[in-house]
C-alpha cells in the first residue's frame, strides 16, 4: 500500500470512528441518533406530502389520455385551443434567450401578432423553454395542464391549513375542489391561462398578512411588514399578467367585494387596520405601475392591439338551469347537460344541486362568522354577473337584464366572459366548507366530527372529476418532421402552408410550433385588429390568394388562372414576405396542386410536400 493510500485509509478509518463515537456519545446521553433526528423533523411535514402526492396523482388521471406520448395525443373536445397554445408555448421560447419583444413577427406575417392582446401564458412558456426544445411542445403542454390542475389545489390547501388554521383533512377537501372543480376541469380544455390559479393563494395570503401586519393590536403587527407584503403582492400580480390576466381580474374583483364586506361586519377592526391597509395597497399599486406600465400600454396601445373584447357576452353568458346541472365531464355527469353551456371548455357553473344545497345549509350553520358573510356575499354577486346582460334558462334568453347589462362595454371589463364570473365560487364555496370540516372536527361530539364531513364528502362524490377525453393527434408530415423545411425557408423567414392556417382550421400552425415558431406564418389563429376599424376579431380579413385557395380546398375544381389571380398571387407572396409555398395533405390536393402551378410554376417534391420558392 502506497503511503498516499495508507493516509486516506488512516483518514477514514477515523472518520468512521469519530462518526461511531458520536453516536455513542449521542446514545450514551440520550440524544437520538442522527438519522433519527432526521425522520423526527421530516415526519410533521408528511402528512402535507401525502396530500400533495394524491393531488398530483389526481392531476395524472385526469390528463392520463395524453400520457405517455403526448406527442401522438391531443385533447379531443378542444383540440383548435390546442393548438393555438402549443405554438404560443413555442414562440414564448425566445423569451428565454433574451428577445422580450412582445410583438411576433412569426405569425400573421408580415405584421404579426400582439402577444399581451393574446392568452399567451408567457411566463410558463418562458419557464416551460428547456422542456419545449428537448422534449418538444407537446409535452410542455401536457406537463403544464396536469401541473396547473395540482398547483392550484396544492396551493390553496397550504392556504388552508397555514393561513385558516384548519384541519389538514379540511384543508385537502377544499384544496381539492379549487383544483379540480368542475369549472377547472372543463378550462383544462387547453385553456392554459384559466387553470393557472396556483399564484392566486400567495395574493390572498400576501392580503391577509397586509391586514394582520396593519393591526396594531396584532401579534405581527409591523410597518415593514405592510411594505414587503405590498411590494410582493406587486411582483406577485405582475407575473400573474404575464401567465393569464383573466385570472387576476377575477381575483381582485372577488377579493374586492369580499374586502368590503368583511369590513362592514368588523367596522372596528376595519377602522384600526384601514390606515395601513391603505398604505400597503398604496405601495402595491405604485410598484405595479412601474413594472407593468409598458406592457400594459402595449396590450392596449401597442401594435396589433384591440380595443374591445373579441367575443360576445350575450353568448358567453351561464344558463341559469346549468347551476343545479352535474358537468359532463365529472363521474355522475350526463351528456344531456352539454346544452347548458357553449362548449366543453365552460361548463363552469356546473356545481350540481347536491354541492349547492349543502353550501347554503353550512352558510346558515357559520352564518355569524365574518369570513363566512364575505364568501356568500362575494358568492352571490359572482354567480348573478355570470348570468350576463340577460337571463337564460334551458337555452331560451329572457327579456330579464342580468347585473352584468351595467358592465357590458366597460374597458378591461368588457374582455372578461360573463360565465367565468363563476370560476370565483369555486374557492368561495370550498372556503365554507372548510370551515364547516373543521369546525366538525373541532366537536366535541362524535357524531358531528363524522356526519357533516360524510355530508360534505357525498355532496362532492357527484362531480368528482372523469379523465379528460383525448384523440390521436394527425402525425406531422415528414416535411416538417425531417426538418426538410430548412430547404424551402431559412430561420426567420416566412412559409405559407396550404390552405393557410385560419380561426377554424388552425392545423398547419402545428407545423411552426415543432419547429419552435423558427419559421414564420401568414394570417393564422389569434386575436388581432380586423380591418380599418381595427374591431377585435379572431384571425385576419384573407388575400385574395388566400381566399382562392380556401375555396378550392373546400369545393375542389382547378379555377380559371388569369392575369389578375397571377398579379394577385405575386403581390401576396411579396406582402407575406413569403420564401416558399407549401402543399402537403389537404382536401382536394390534387387540384390544390394545379392551382399552384398554374400561380407560380411547377412545383418540386421535398419528401412527403409540394413547394414552390417564390
Amino acid at each position: 500500500m502506497t503511503s498516499t493510500a495508507r493516509a486516506a485509509h488512516s483518514n477514514t478509518g477515523e472518520a468512521t470512528i469519530e462518526t461511531s463515537a458520536s453516536t455513542a456519545n449521542d446514545t450514551a446521553h440520550g440524544a437520538p441518533p442522527r438519522r433519527t433526528r432526521l425522520a423526527a423533523w421530516a415526519r410533521p411535514y408528511a402528512p402535507d406530502a401525502l396530500v400533495c402526492l394524491v393531488f398530483l396523482a389526481l392531476a395524472g388521471w385526469v390528463t392520463h389520455g395524453l400520457w405517455p406520448d403526448p406527442g401522438s395525443r391531443v385533447m379531443a373536445l378542444n383540440p383548435e385551443d390546442q393548438v393555438l397554445y402549443e405554438w404560443f408555448l413555442a414562440a414564448d421560447t425566445k423569451f428565454f434567450f433574451g428577445d422580450l419583444s412582445l410583438l411576433t413577427d412569426r405569425l400573421n406575417a408580415p405584421d404579426g401578432v400582439n402577444l399581451l392582446a393574446n392568452t399567451t401564458v408567457i411566463a410558463l412558456g418562458t419557464l416551460f423553454t428547456p422542456v419545449t426544445l428537448i422534449f418538444g411542445v407537446p409535452v410542455t403542454f401536457a406537463l403544464i395542464a396536469a401541473g396547473n390542475l395540482a398547483g392550484t389545489a396544492v396551493a390553496w390547501y397550504f392556504l388552508y391549513t397555514r393561513v385558516l388554521g384548519a384541519r389538514r383533512f379540511a384543508a385537502a377537501v377544499g384544496g381539492g375542489l379549487c383544483g379540480f372543480g368542475p369549472g377547472i376541469i372543463s378550462q383544462n380544455n387547453s385553456h392554459l391561462h384559466m387553470t393557472a390559479q396556483w399564484l392566486v393563494p400567495v395574493m390572498v395570503w400576501l392580503v391577509v398578512r397586509m391586514a394582520r401586519a396593519a393591526d396594531p393590536e396584532d401579534d405581527i403587527a409591523s410597518r415593514r411588514k405592510v411594505i414587503t407584503s405590498g411590494l410582493w403582492l406587486a411582483v406577485t400580480v405582475a407575473v400573474q399578467v404575464f401567465i393569464g390576466e383573466e385570472v387576476l381580474f377575477l381575483t381582485a374583483f372577488t377579493l374586492a367585494i369580499m374586502a368590503i364586506a368583511y369590513a362592514f361586519t368588523r367596522r372596528q377592526w376595519a377602522k384600526r387596520v384601514a390606515p395601513g391597509f391603505l398604505r400597503g395597497l398604496g405601495v402595491t399599486a405604485g410598484t405595479a405601475v412601474v413594472l407593468l406600465a409598458y406592457p400594459l400600454w402595449f396590450q392596449f396601445a401597442g401594435p396589433q392591439s384591440v380595443p374591445n373584447g373579441v367575443f360576445s357576452p350575450h353568448y358567453f353568458s351561464a344558463d341559469l338551469a346549468s347551476w343545479t346541472a352535474i358537468s359532463p365531464l365529472s363521474i355522475a355527469g350526463s351528456e344531456a347537460s352539454k346544452k347548458l353551456s357553449t362548449g366543453a371548455a365552460e361548463y363552469n357553473t356546473f356545481l350540481g344541486w347536491p354541492l349547492l344545497l349543502v353550501t347554503v345549509v353550512y352558510v346558515v350553520w357559520q352564518i355569524r362568522r365574518p369570513l363566512v358573510i364575505a364568501c356568500t356575499v362575494a358568492g352571490v354577486l359572482m354567480a348573478w354577473l355570470s348570468l350576463g346582460p340577460d337571463i337564460v334558462l334551458n337555452g331560451k334568453r329572457s327579456d330579464i337584464h342580468g347585473p352584468y347589462s351595467v358592465l357590458v362595454g366597460l374597458p378591461v371589463v368588457d374582455g372578461a366572459l360573463p360565465m367565468r364570473f363563476a370560476l370565483a365560487l369555486l374557492p368561495l364555496v370550498a372556503t365554507v366548507l372548510v370551515l364547516a370540516i373543521d369546525k366538525a372536527l373541532r366537536d366535541a361530539s362524535r357524531t358531528t366530527r363524522l356526519v357533516v364531513p360524510g355530508v360534505i364528502l357525498a355532496a362532492l362524490l357527484p362531480i368528482f372529476p372523469a379523465p379528460l377525453p383525448t384523440a390521436d393527434r394527425p402525425a406531422l408530415p415528414e416535411f416538417i418532421a425531417g426538418g426538410h423545411w430548412r430547404e424551402c425557408v431559412q430561420p426567420g423567414g416566412v412559409l405559407v402552408p396550404v390552405p393557410l392556417p385560419t380561426p377554424p382550421q388552425p392545423w398547419a400552425m402545428r407545423w411552426a410550433a415543432a419547429a419552435d415558431a423558427e419559421f414564420g406564418l401568414p394570417e393564422g389563429f389569434f386575436i388581432g385588429p380586423y380591418g380599418s376599424r381595427g374591431k377585435a376579431s379572431m384571425g385576419i380579413a384573407k388575400r385574395p390568394t388566400s381566399r382562392l385557395l380556401e375555396k378550392v380546398a373546400k369545393e375542389g375544381g382547378v379555377p380559371a388562372i388569369g392575369p389578375d389571380q397571377l398579379r394577385e398571387a405575386r403581390e401576396d407572396v411579396a406582402h407575406w414576405g413569403a420564401s416558399c409555398v407549401v402543399l402537403v395533405d389537404a382536401p382536394h390536393r390534387d387540384d390544390l396542386r394545379a392551382t399552384l402551378d398554374a400561380l407560380y410554376g411547377p412545383g418540386t417534391q421535398v419528401a412527403d410536400a409540394w413547394i414552390w420558392k417564390v
